[in-house]
């Protein structure tokens, strides 16, 4: 589990426990944020609420800004860290079934979860929804959707290798690139604030 693992303190068979405590922590972390509630990812569409974006990005930002001061640290070895591949066209098919079922339902997979722990009938619905996919999904996988999944295969790629420039460079893009959007997310939420919407 990060580099307690790699750097000898603690064993491999603490992984379970610790991933467990982690799953535990960020539920209970999304339940008090609020976002058990389905107007609060459906607020990032209607532009009445940016506070998921914000939350995100937040740990976007300070997971890889920890990454990079690792690595230089000598505590986290990049080349070490695995990077799923990247299957192109897969990605883009899945992405938009998951913002559709994200727009429809008002839930992700983890705030759904989050939501069901608390007893949320719409959330039942939606987990329910969840294990039936994954069921036909995983039964038809060689019949259907073997061939596009594995579609324009680009590899174990990085963001910063494919763009020839350094992990450091990219950060500091990627800072800018995150102030920017916390500038747009605060813009568009006055916008939308303008107009009364309530939730």
């Amino acid at each position: 589990m990060g580099p307690l693992i790699t750097q000898g303190i603690i064993s491999p068979e603490w992984n379970p426990m610790i991933a467990f405590i982690i799953g535990i922590g960020f539920g209970f972390a999304l339940e008090q944020a609020g976002f058990s509630s389905s107007r609060k990812m459906i607020g990032i569409f209607y532009g009445y609420d940016m506070i998921v974006v914000r939350m995100f990005l937040t740990a976007v930002l300070t997971s890889a800004i920890g990454l990079l001061f690792f690595n230089y640290l000598g505590w986290v070895d990049y080349d070490l860290l695995y990077v799923n591949p990247t299957f192109i066209w897969s990605a883009i098919i899945g992405g938009l079934f998951v913002g559709l079922g994200i727009i429809m339902s008002g839930f992700c997979p983890g705030t759904s979860f989050s939501a069901l722990s608390i007893g949320k009938i719409d959330a039942m619905a939606f987990v329910g929804g969840i294990a039936l996919g994954v069921f036909f999904y995983a039964e038809t996988f060689e019949l259907l959707f073997e061939k596009l999944f594995k579609a324009g295969n680009l590899g174990n790629i990085r963001i910063y290798d494919t763009l020839g420039i350094s992990p450091g460079l990219f950060m500091f893009l990627f800072i800018i690139f995150g102030i920017g959007l916390f500038w747009f997310t605060i813009f568009i939420k006055k916008k939308f604030s303008a107009r009364n919407l309530k939730y």
